[in-house]
């Protein structure tokens, strides 16, 4: 349990401090648990591309333990080994590949059309006409709505005026999972009948999983249903859970497992890293123009973005890289290597070293990102690059993973966030509401804003 705890919670300006005290790779002990925090990108990428065929990320006893207490498989992010590479062989099918993402195009850009109405009807009501006081609340709906259309085919209603009870319980429940977590990761065990944070954080799991299942069924329904009409259409071609069920390649049971999974690990990379994005463009008024240029020049007003306009605005990618460079979503994260001695800087370290990676310090590493910590999305436009960012090593920002175990939706939350934002930034100027003010991360498993963030969307003329 103690390894998870560190690697979870760890805040990440630790990061920066034990790096100026002890270097790029230092030890600490966790009980009688060693961990081996490596901070540079060359270090990094010694242990990533050491990972071998079953990397193992982390211990997540935790939610393991909920798990086998309800009887339910494990998912993505619990299994290990053989299983674990069976399961996630299965789960990359029509989602890890950039022409997997194409296919959920029209089913983004609809949900898309659904939060541009939601965020008019907000300004509406806002006292100055045009403002919402907490982004992060309403792209986490929106990144919900989309991630359910997705994997299930199933609008669930976050957008509506008034949102499904059902709907409101599960992001209720995930909010309590977490902050009961903590509570479960650094109290010892005997204390769980005495205290109510076990049950809690129990309950939480259970409405996360109930309402996974109740999408499951649904679906499954609706196959035995065109079965027994004899099938006369195809499925859309989005329909993910349909195409993994019929195909064989995942069973109800093992859908039960490992969707409820995917849908949360869906929401928090898309709402987080929007916010922050427009957070930054708000205070960087000339970047914004110039994306706006970009986006007008590609995609006029009165026009929906396809897939492959997005190929040629360089500088929206851009923004949203040097947003993950500053923000990743997991700031912290770990791998063990269970097979093998492996070295790393120059020393040997047994099999099963467990390896913290620490993502935040790396990716503000002023010998790869000159003044780090600035805002600037030209650092990622070719054109723009010195001889020596060229060279950018590449593993300095690897907010997505790497290898096998990379992000399974990067593909899918990288074009949600596209289509979003080439969309707002087409229709609105952005400013920081004065409220706002500054604002830092904070890590709460991901990193997010220390308060909300406020905005003014302020209607483009023509």
């Amino acid at each position: 349990m103690a390894k998870k705890s560190f690697l979870v919670y760890s805040p990440p300006r630790n990061q920066v401090l034990n790096k100026a005290k002890y270097g790029p790779m230092w030890i600490n002990y966790i009980g009688p648990q060693i961990h081996v925090n490596v901070a540079s990108a060359p270090l990094l990428e010694q242990v990533m591309r050491q990972e071998g065929k079953y990397p193992v990320r982390n211990d997540m006893d935790l939610w393991k333990e909920h798990r086998d207490l309800q009887g339910l498989t494990y998912g993505p992010f619990t299994t290990e080994g053989e299983s674990w590479y069976r399961l996630r062989q299965a789960l990359n099918q029509r989602m890890l590949k950039p022409a997997d993402a194409a296919l959920y195009t029209n089913a983004l850009n609809e949900v898309v059309d659904d939060f541009m109405v939601r965020l008019n009807q907000l300004r509406a009501e806002s006292t100055l006409g045009d403002h919402v006081p907490d982004i992060a609340h309403q792209f986490y709906f929106f990144a919900l709505e989309a991630i359910c259309y997705i994997l299930f085919e199933k609008r669930i209603g976050c957008l509506e005026r008034s949102i499904p009870q059902d709907t409101k319980a599960f992001v209720r429940s995930v909010g309590f999972m977490f902050q009961n977590s903590l509570y479960a990761t650094f109290l010892p065990k005997w204390t769980r009948p005495l205290l109510p944070y076990w049950r809690r954080y129990l309950d939480g799991w259970n409405t996360i999983f109930s309402f996974g299942k109740k999408l499951i069924d649904q679906k499954l329904e609706e196959i035995e249903a065109q079965l027994q009409a004899g099938g006369p259409e195809e499925p859309r071609i989005s329909g993910y859970l349909h195409f993994l069920l019929t195909s064989g390649q995942l069973s109800p049971r093992e859908a039960e497992g490992s969707l409820p999974e995917l849908l949360m690990a869906g929401v928090d990379t898309t709402s987080n890293t929007l916010t922050w994005a427009l957070y930054h463009l708000s205070k960087n008024p000339e970047i914004q123009a110039a994306l706006h240029e970009e986006v007008v020049g590609m995609v006029p007003a009165g026009r929906v973005p396809q897939y492959k306009d997005l190929a040629h605005m360089p500088l929206l990618k851009a923004v949203l890289k040097e947003t993950l460079r500053l923000y990743p979503v997991v700031p912290v994260n770990s791998r063990v290597i269970t097979d093998k001695e492996i070295e790393v800087g120059g020393f040997l370290f047994p099999k099963n070293t467990q390896f913290v990676l620490c993502h935040y310090v790396v990716s503000r590493d002023p010998s790869i990102f000159p003044e780090p910590d600035r805002f600037q999305p030209q650092r990622w436009l070719r054109k723009n690059q010195t001889d020596a960012l060229k060279g950018q090593h590449p593993f300095g920002s690897v907010p997505f993973g790497y290898g096998v175990r990379g992000c399974l939706g990067r593909r899918i939350a990288e074009l949600e966030m596209q289509l979003l934002l080439t969309r707002l930034i087409q229709q609105y100027e952005v400013t920081l509401a004065p409220e706002t003010g500054e604002v830092t991360s904070v890590a709460r498993i991901v990193l997010v804003p220390n308060k909300k963030v406020g905005l003014r969307f302020l209607q483009r003329q023509g």
